[in-house]
Formats: C-alpha cells, sequence, structure tokens
C-alpha cells in the first residue's frame, strides 16, 4: 500500500460494479494484446488470470467473451453481400415524413 492512497482501492472497487463499461475496460485492460486479438485462445488460466488483474469473477470475463462473440456474428451477418443495403430500403419507410408533411407554399 502507498501512503494516503488508502481508500483508492475502495473507490475503484465502487467504480466498478457501478459502472458496467468500466468493468468491460478494466476487463480488457487486464487483457495481452495477443488475447485481444485472438479471444478465442483464452483458456481457463488466463481467464483466471483475466479476472484477478481486473478485479472481476470468471463469470463476468465469460459474459464479455460471450458478449464479443455475439456481435461478431451479428456484424458477419450486417457485412454479408446484400444485407446492409436491404437493411437501409426497409428502413427508407420509416425516414419518410407524414403525407403532406413538406414546407408550405
Amino acid at each position: 500500500k502507498l501512503p494516503g492512497m488508502g481508500g483508492m482501492a475502495k473507490v475503484a472497487e465502487e467504480k466498478l460494479q457501478n459502472n458496467p463499461f468500466g468493468q468491460m475496460e478494466a476487463i480488457i485492460n487486464s487483457m495481452t494484446p495477443n488475447e485481444r486479438r485472438f479471444p478465442d485462445s483464452i483458456n481457463g488460466s488466463r481467464k483466471k488470470r483475466i479476472a484477478m488483474g481486473s478485479g472481476t469473477q470468471i463469470q463476468d470475463v465469460n459474459r464479455l467473451l460471450k458478449q464479443h462473440k455475439q456481435m461478431q456474428k451479428m456484424m458477419k451477418k450486417l457485412t454479408k453481400k446484400g444485407a446492409m443495403a436491404n437493411m437501409m430500403r426497409g428502413m427508407g419507410g420509416m425516414l419518410q415524413g407524414p403525407p403532406g408533411g413538406g414546407m408550405p407554399r
């Protein structure tokens, strides 16, 4: 412990608990650059190290990895040929205003 810094750990812990993005950031910052690049390479002992380094539980690390995998799948679906164009075409009807909603003449 450093002199005068006794309460800092408690403040940092409260910050992690109240802010899910802070928790995610702590977990990601506890990963090596290689683990960030290739999250599938993270095994049990690495998860334990990441959890200890970020001040979180292994379940929190697992949850973040699961969310990453889900987002990765969704992004692949969106980037498939024509998927984005179809989505924009579908939203085209929503972007139009109500009938006769133009500027008065």
